[in-house]
């Protein structure tokens, strides 16, 4: 199977309330399920373009429920589905900490996905003002994994 076809395979089943697909094709073996559990609460949703000089735009998230702020600043997503890790091994320390001042480029996290550890790295230098996965979560497409201010 072609790799772009897996891809938007992955998309479908994480758009999708499905709870488990899978699928042999030759050598290919493939099997996903999901199990979607809102992170935040219904609330109203505010994009505000902050220029830079690098890029075309970088984008400050504010997620709002009841006039409490819930998350705003520079949001690192997932750039997959997969499950996410924190740690390169369970005996090692998460990567990063609330607080801890990050670079463009360290790595946050690992979202795991077909036993591919895919590397999440910063887009942004700041200092980290939220995680919002936690270790060995299955995270989604788009899913906000951290906060950066």
């Amino acid at each position: 199977m072609e790799f772009d076809k897996i891809i938007t395979l992955i998309r479908t089943v994480s758009d999708s309330s499905l709870t488990h697909f899978q699928m042999e094709d030759k050598d290919l073996k493939l099997s996903m399920k999901t199990n979607k559990q809102p992170k935040f609460a219904a609330g109203q949703v505010v994009l505000d373009p902050v220029p830079t000089a690098q890029s075309g735009s970088e984008f400050s998230v504010k997620i709002e429920e009841e006039g409490q702020e819930i998350l705003a600043g520079k949001v690192v997503k997932a750039p997959l589905v997969g499950t996410f890790y924190n740690s390169a091994s369970p005996e090692a320390g998460p990567f990063v900490h609330v607080g801890d001042t990050v670079k463009k480029g360290q790595v946050l996290g690992i979202v795991e996905a077909m036993k591919l550890m895919n590397e999440i790295e910063s887009e942004y230098d700041g200092v980290v003002e939220q995680v919002l996965a936690e270790n060995e979560q299955v995270v989604e497409y788009g899913q906000p994994l951290f906060v950066i201010r």
